[in-house]
């Protein structure tokens, strides 16, 4: 009887702690998009309910039916370039909000079915060996460094609004940031264990006495609504995106590839995946994609930092991630739960987040260091990632003169160096060995 209760509460504690951490990684990004296309409160409030409803249906569709690992699909680094670049071409171009979001939802829309193709018709399998070591160790680093300016702005309190570090707010991200990491590396037990969880909870926690809970907004919210289909309006068939949805889905390959790798080797102490594995993974995310599209909100990934959660807590059972994904489903329909739910104060959860980065980025280095480190690998990484980084600070003015599929690509530092990382091993090869057929 002790055992069951024993188990019964440590799935119910681990449940909890996925969903923290989904959560966590689902709040931040709707509120930047909401921001960068101007949306009210109710839109955003809109938007964070869609979010939720799409990051539970997507998790579980994928741990059930596609790669079948415990691997969150969350907001995706990735989209929310495309969001930004698309919104600046879309006012230079004299379109409105609404029509430019609506492009975007043909993007995600497009992209989704090309993923469905690469899967359903085993493409994907084939372009498996495009995604070397070198390929997906520098995808994962080069996502921590795309995302750890996002985050490290969310600890700071810097808002587009106000560029100013919030001193408290940013004291609290850091303790929050160092009690995460502190307690993954020296924590015992249920310590351990629960570090993202414990960190949070006591972040939000000072956060209120320190700083004191935001004004809350007071709308007339349903206490049971579903979340809106096309809240943006019905998609704009605009083929000028069909370009950059291609060459997105063959980068989001590598970033099921990647995640499966880490992920796997946070669960199972080594990496590996297999071909039927990616290309059901590819299909189910295109799937999840055309859902995205249809419900209006950002497109979701395979998120690496799973991986990076997984190794932190130790938590590696599949069940208590799918009993969280179907919860954040089911809190999506409840518009004041996910209210009170997104009082989550954002310095405290962007911490909370950037601390599994430090895992992540291990994995992403110890991939990279899996083969020798000679001077042509060498030269890879060096001329990839200095274009790859070096495009991330550029901003988005110095790119307004160029076609808008050339924006859309040499905006994102990530596609950048990403792509350089693969057209650069393919074309230059080692010495000996041939072409992969």
């Amino acid at each position: 009887m002790n055992s069951s209760n024993t188990s019964i509460s440590k799935t119910g504690l681990e449940t909890l702690q996925w969903f923290i951490f989904l959560l966590a990684s689902s709040v931040a990004l709707p509120i930047v998009i909401g921001s960068l296309y101007e949306m009210n409160f109710i839109e955003v409030a809109g938007l964070m309910q869609r979010t939720f409803f799409i990051v539970g249906a997507a998790s579980l569709l994928q741990g059930l039916l596609g790669h079948r690992l415990p691997i969150m699909e969350g907001p995706a680094g990735l989209w929310i370039s495309i969001f930004s670049v698309m919104a600046v071409t879309g006012a230079q171009q004299g379109m409105s909000t609404g029509e430019t979001l609506r492009s975007v939802e043909t993007a995600m829309l497009f992209t989704g079915g090309f993923l469905v193709i690469f899967g359903v018709f085993r493409l994907a399998e084939k372009l498996l060996p495009l995604f070397t070591p070198l390929v997906t160790g520098s995808f994962l680093f080069l996502l921590t460094i795309q995302l750890s300016g996002t985050f490290l702005e969310g600890m700071l309190g810097i808002q587009q609004e106000v560029e100013a570090i919030h001193g408290t707010e940013a004291i609290l991200a850091f303790l929050t940031f160092f009690i995460v990491l502190g307690l993954s590396i020296f924590g015992k037990g249920w310590l351990g264990n629960y570090a993202v969880l414990i960190g949070i909870v006591i972040g939000w926690i000072s956060y209120s006495i320190f700083v004191g809970n935001e004004p809350s907004q007071t709308v007339d919210v349903a206490g049971f609504s579903v979340p809106e289909w096309f809240a943006w309006g019905v998609p704009n068939m605009d083929w000028g995106v069909v370009p950059i949805a291609f060459i997105t889905a063959v980068i989001l390959l590598s970033n099921v590839v990647a995640s499966v790798v880490a992920t796997s080797q946070s669960v199972y102490g080594k990496p590996s995946y297999s071909s039927s594995q990616i290309n059901r993974g590819s299909t189910v995310l295109g799937v999840n994609h055309g859902l995205v599209g249809m419900f209006s909100a950002i497109a979701n990934v395979p998120l690496a930092t799973s991986a990076g959660f997984i190794k932190m807590t130790g938590q590696t059972r599949k069940r208590p991630f799918l009993y969280a994904s179907g919860l954040l489903i089911i809190v999506a329909f409840f518009p004041p739960i996910v209210a009170w739910i997104s009082g989550i104060p954002a310095p405290i959860a962007n911490a909370a987040i950037l601390a599994t980065f430090v895992q992540l980025m291990g994995l992403g280095l110890s991939n990279v260091a899996s083969e020798p480190l000679d001077s042509r690998r060498l030269t890879i990484i060096g001329v990839s990632y200095l274009f790859g980084i070096g495009c991330m600070f550029l901003p988005m003015e110095v790119f307004a003169e160029l076609p808008v599929l050339i924006q859309n690509l040499a905006s994102n530092g990530l596609l950048v160096g990403t792509v350089l990382v693969i057209v650069l091993e393919q074309c230059w090869r080692e010495t000996g060995k041939s072409r992969p057929a």
